[in-house]
């Protein structure tokens, strides 16, 4: 005799990647960092201890979940200049971050690095490395580029505007509000930048890594 259907979905079973893919679909959606156990376990269907036959604690949740944002970073390849690969780097880089903009805080905060986080570093040394840098030099270079790529993400995600129209709106209004021959060289920058069409912030991410990048070549030299 043939056994009766169950209307009880067939859970898929639990594995790090799963559990890691929910942590992060969660934070990304809260904006925030490692959900709770008993969300994460609600997210996936399952009783929160079985979280712990995978991870022992939230701190080894929430390194990979960094682990795995850096595996989405592009790593510099061997068949381009290293200011290209740095480049590529960045824009990846700051691609990752706006996607999962709870994870900015936390890059180079874990203590047990998992191994695409240490490939991603070795690969970036490597290649500032054989671009001509002394270690000294890698490590001045990757510390500026880094602090550079966090800081715009940051404030990228911190304006009150996301589109053209919002941006037009927001400055509009300071400048309405804003007494101009007070603020002369503000009211300039507005008028003559931020008003004008087809301006987009998103630009200036470029603009500024381009400075340093020229500047990296021009140091790369001096640094013993």
């Amino acid at each position: 005799m043939a056994a009766e259907p169950t209307d009880t979905p067939r859970r898929n079973p639990l594995s790090k990647e799963t559990v890691l893919r929910a942590a992060i679909e969660l934070a990304d959606e809260a904006g925030g960092g490692v959900p709770s156990m008993r969300k994460l376990a609600e997210r996936l269907g399952v009783e929160a201890m079985s979280l712990y036959h995978h991870f022992r604690n939230k701190d080894l949740i929430l390194d990979g979940m960094i682990d795995t944002v850096f595996g989405e970073i592009e790593l510099p390849q061997d068949d381009v200049g290293w200011q290209t690969a740095m480049r590529r780097r960045a824009v990846s880089m700051r691609g990752a971050l706006i996607r999962h903009p709870w994870a900015i805080s936390l890059m180079d905060s874990r203590t047990n690095p998992g191994h695409a986080t240490l490939r991603h570093h070795n690969a970036v040394v490597g290649c500032l490395r054989a671009g001509g840098f002394s270690i000294a030099g890698a490590a001045h270079a990757l510390s500026v580029l880094d602090s550079y790529i966090y800081g715009f993400v940051l404030q990228e995600l911190s304006v009150p505007f996301k589109t053209p129209v919002d941006l037009e709106n927001v400055a509009s209004s300071i400048l309405d509000e804003m007494p101009r021959d007070e603020f002369p060289h503000l009211a300039e920058m507005i008028v003559d930048r931020a008003l004008k069409p087809g301006y987009a912030y998103a630009e200036e991410f470029d603009i500024g890594l381009d400075l340093i990048l020229d500047g990296l070549q021009r140091q790369r030299e001096n640094w013993a």
